[in-house]
């Protein structure tokens, strides 16, 4: 989320890096899971999972590395589930329910994510995590090709939509909505972003 996010593989690693680094990954979910994202530490993830400090500290670079190698490895899965995940989120559905189902999970993803996303600012990203988001770009405009939206300018019409998305909107926003528990916050948006595109997408 605070990362541009490729379509591609997840580039090679020697059989020792990677091995290390699901456990680091795995260690650090479970330190988030039962303390809580403000315990984890580099020295408490390292020791936790065993290894030295050294190979923490090379990995990730600093504390908020870490929540942003989370990140990255749950946005690759949630790709995995748009490009060959079950319908209506994957192939198989109309587009509308495919956008629909999109920004709904879409906003379930980063609800859930908005503790991991906010450590993982360090102050030296010149803007919010979530901004870059060009896996919802593209997606988004390739569903909107697939309809009849007479003459739509579908390119402006996606950056506008990719915007309703986007992580600093939800994330940061400064309304009364996000003081409600995730599940409730995920469906009044979720609600909302059916409605503004059953709207947008109305056939002419």
């Amino acid at each position: 989320m605070n990362q541009p996010v490729t379509w591609g593989p997840p580039r090679a690693e020697r059989a020792d890096a990677a091995r290390n680094r699901r456990l680091l990954l795995v260690t650090a979910r479970e330190i988030i899971a039962g303390q809580g994202a403000a315990q984890l530490t580099m020295d408490g993830l390292a020791e936790r999972a065993g290894l030295g400090k050294g190979t923490v500290f090379r990995r990730f670079g600093t504390r908020a590395g870490i929540f942003a190698a989370l990140l990255d490895d749950d946005e690759r899965a949630f790709q995995e589930q748009v490009l060959a995940g079950p319908p209506p989120l994957g192939p198989g559905a109309p587009p509308l329910d495919r956008l629909i189902a999109y920004g709904r999970a879409r906003i379930d993803f980063l609800i859930g994510h908005r503790e991991i996303a906010r450590a993982a600012l360090d102050g030296r990203e010149q803007v919010p995590a979530g901004s870059q988001t060009p896996m919802s770009r593209e997606h988004i405009r390739f569903l909107l090709g697939e309809m009849s939206l007479a003459a739509a300018d579908l390119d402006v019409l996606a950056t506008q939509l990719t915007a309703a998305l986007d992580g600093p909107l939800l994330l940061y926003l400064s309304s009364a909505i996000l003081t409600q528990a995730a599940p409730q916050v995920s469906e009044r948006l979720g609600r909302g972003w059916q409605d503004l595109i059953q709207r947008v997408c109305r056939p002419r």
